[in-house]
């Protein structure tokens, strides 16, 4: 929350161009519009987001180098069934960044890879592994305040050249927890659930695997009073979800109820989420018992890598993965 000091004369004409003559967009239009207005959204620019690298915001587990790649290819390879499978598929890799992709380096048996990058079309046939890494956590969240009995959907105002978070008029949604205390902050990942959507329905058959943080309905119910909304900057995390738009990432935990039910209403099965690591453990053993082994002697890069995606207090536990699997009809 708070105010942003830094807006541009692009973006403050872009915002009132949104908003109208009020001049107050809700916080997940004002989101949609800071990540992805055409020319000014964070994930519209031509530049490096991810990684070590001088001006960059965030690592993912792309970071890790290959070896991610390798270890996704051997999980799918697994969950399909083997190679014979798997080369019935095509993998396609949803919001890659620019010049990026999982598989680029990588070795795979699959029938051809391809990336769809943000602002492209979502069209998908035939048989898919469709991929996604920390795509569902950047779709734009309703967040909404309790105040007594009833619920407020917080908005975002230009005053006087300075961005405001407001709570607009009350409102009334059925997922809305019943009982959370005055004050409690409820991030509603609903573009996400939105998106699972748009993918799901389409004609294709195959394997819907998603890495991402997120949190069941009754943990963003209860156990995050603060809200899951958060912005980074330069490898910083802060609260000033209004600073810098277009300029910073900005992000929540996905709600995995949602997405799951997405899915199970188009027909997919064997819905599960589990952490990364045992993700990972369970699904890619074959890659993952001879990679160690090899390792094991050294402190190596690669062993680094394996380390940073497996290890609990790392990304084996932060992230987590959702994966099922839909027949050709």
């Amino acid at each position: 929350m708070g105010s942003s000091s830094t807006l541009s004369p692009e973006f403050t004409a872009a915002f009132l161009t949104r908003a109208g003559a009020n001049g107050t967009l809700t916080f997940a239009d004002f989101m949609d519009l800071a990540l992805f207005h055409p020319q000014l959204g964070y994930y519209r620019q031509n530049k490096a987001r991810v990684g070590y690298a001088r001006g960059t915001d965030f690592y993912t587990a792309t970071t890790s180098g290959a070896v991610f790649g390798e270890m996704v290819t051997a999980a799918c390879v697994n969950l399909l069934g083997g190679e014979t499978e798997a080369k019935n598929h095509s993998f396609v890799e949803i919001g890659a960044e620019p010049g990026g992709g999982v598989l680029a380096g990588v070795t795979h048996p699959f029938a051809s890879a391809r990336t769809i990058r943000i602002g492209e079309p979502l069209e998908l046939g035939g048989r898919c592994i469709v991929f996604s890494n920390e795509l569902f956590d950047a779709q734009p969240l309703r967040r909404f305040v309790c105040r007594g009995d009833a619920w407020r959907e917080l908005g975002v105002r230009l005053h006087d050249g300075v961005l405001q978070e407001v709570e607009l008029t009350e409102t009334s949604e059925p997922w809305l927890p019943a009982d959370a205390g005055e004050g409690y902050i409820f991030d509603a990942p609903r573009a996400a659930a939105t998106l699972a959507d748009t993918l799901a329905v389409q004609p294709w058959s195959g394997l819907f695997v998603a890495f991402d943080y997120g949190k069941s309905l009754v943990e963003l119910a209860t156990a995050t009073p603060a809200g899951t909304a958060r912005a980074y900057f330069q490898h910083t995390q802060s609260n000033e979800l209004l600073a810098r738009p277009g300029e910073q990432d900005l992000t929540g935990h996905v709600c995995w109820d949602w997405l799951a039910d997405s899915l199970n209403r188009a027909g997919f099965h064997g819905t599960t989420v589990e952490s990364q690591e045992s993700f990972f453990i369970h699904h890619a053993g074959n890659f993952l018992a001879p990679a160690m082994a090899a390792e094991a002697s050294r402190v190596s890069p690669r062993k680094l890598a394996l380390m940073q995606l497996l290890h609990p207090s790392h990304m084996g536990q932060k992230f987590q993965v959702l994966h099922a699997r839909r027949e050709k009809s």
